[in-house]
């Protein structure tokens, strides 16, 4: 695997993947960034939330679970002094499909925290990883702040 960051100006940086793909790196404005791309530790959390959404719902999709929707919702805390590492991360899987069987999708969640997410196992050696888990009977997993 490859990456490669390429500084534009101020704090501003492009990230380009070994797929192909690019995305906008930024600072923010207090540390001389203009606020247009993602900070570096959010690219973290989001790509470990990201990992273990993928192993969630293909561990599911192998176990003809009938996952319609997954979110993960991923909240962390960083150490006050340098290096500001994660301390804790808190991660909300909220998976929707009609008739999932509870015990499968628990069985997904742990078999990626346990033995498949690289991104969240790493993690594990400097933060308290802890998780929850929510089942919606339907079609879709609602956006935050929905009634």
């Amino acid at each position: 695997m490859k990456a490669r960051v390429k500084w534009v100006e101020g704090m501003s940086f492009v990230g380009e993947t070994g797929s192909g793909h690019a995305i906008v790196i930024d600072g923010a404005p207090e540390h001389g960034g203009r606020n247009l791309g993602a900070r570096p530790m959010e690219l973290v959390l989001t790509g470990a939330a990201a990992c273990t959404a993928f192993d969630v719902v293909l561990i599911l999709k192998k176990g003809r679970q009938p996952v319609a929707d997954c979110t993960v919702e991923a909240a962390a805390e960083r150490a006050t002094a340098e290096p500001k590492i994660f301390t804790r991360i808190h991660l909300k899987y909220v998976v929707a499909g009609r008739g999932l069987d509870p015990h499968q999708v628990e069985r997904a969640v742990k078999l990626s925290k346990d033995k498949y997410c690289s991104a969240t196992i790493m993690l594990a050696r400097s933060a308290e990883i802890t998780y929850e888990i929510a089942i919606i009977e339907g079609d879709a997993v609602p956006p935050p702040g929905a009634a």
